[in-house]
């Protein structure tokens, strides 16, 4: 089993949802991306979403585009991003990392380097946004090979034959994207997500983490009371633009760990 199945295995013996945020390498600097990984984690980060700088994302909203475009004028792409996971792994084995990102990097590397090369950094999984499952199942199959998982994006326009299609070659988790939109959106609507989730959840053993829009607390927990795990990304971006950069990673572990608190004590009432 993966790391990150045995970290959703964990925390489905003790009945918590799992915590995943994002965060771009390189982003806002490249030496402070490690440290703020390992922040992240002692908030209470059950798996890490590392983001991949690209020039022209298509599903990134300002804050993220913000993030990528500080790290790529340092010069962090592909190859620093998987130098970062590698950096991280010499503290800490045991918290899961998904890669996330573009198909244009890959394949400019090339997709057998690529996966070669993050298994050898410590990547557990990956989830290329524009790897649609009807062109990247290949892929997905080769990932599992190196012991990775494929991270695959549903939502809530994904047809029966495309969730299907998507089943069939995903593991780790399923991300589900709340809106029909961009990252960082405003406007998450609890209520699509609370109805759609739980027939999603009847169609496979797959964890479900929801993803875009939750920005606080009251969102999180939300779409926790229906998934098994939530993603935060833009919010988190927003904290390390607001800190002075000494200042980034106690920033993050601070707000991270409300969140973590938040979705906690909402166990401990739910089962009371």
């Amino acid at each position: 089993m993966s790391r990150i199945g045995l970290r959703f295995a964990e925390l489905a013996r003790a009945g918590r949802k799992g915590l995943i945020p994002y965060v771009c390498a390189g982003d806002p600097a490249p030496e402070l991306t490690v440290p703020v990984m390992h922040g992240l984690v002692r908030a209470g980060a059950d798996v890490i979403e590392l983001g991949v700088p690209f020039s022209d994302p298509m599903a990134d909203g300002p804050v993220i585009q913000r993030a990528a475009e500080r790290a790529i004028a340092q010069g962090v792409g592909l190859d620093w991003t998987l130098r970062l996971v590698a950096a991280f792994r010499r503290a800490d084995n045991d918290t899961p990392i998904v890669l996330m990102g573009y198909a244009n990097p890959i394949e400019r590397m090339g997709a057998g380097v690529f996966i070669a090369a993050a298994q050898a950094a410590g990547v557990d999984g990956v989830l290329v946004v524009d790897y649609p499952p009807e062109e990247g199942e290949a892929f997905a199959r080769a990932l599992q090979d190196h012991a990775m998982d494929p991270i695959l994006l549903l939502a809530p326009t994904s047809t029966d034959a495309r969730i299907d299609r998507v089943l069939a070659v995903a593991s780790g988790y399923l991300y589900y994207v709340s809106l029909k939109g961009i990252t960082g959106a405003g406007n998450l609507d609890a209520d699509s997500v609370n109805a759609r989730i739980p027939a999603l959840k009847r169609r496979t053993r797959l964890p479900v983490g929801v993803g875009f829009g939750i920005k606080d607390a009251a969102s999180a927990l939300a779409v926790a009371r229906v998934a098994d795990a939530v993603v935060i990304g833009s919010r988190i971006i927003q904290e390390l633009e607001n800190a002075p950069r000494e200042r980034a990673v106690a920033a993050v572990e601070l707000w991270l760990r409300q969140i973590r608190v938040a979705l906690d004590e909402d166990r401990v009432r739910s089962a009371a």
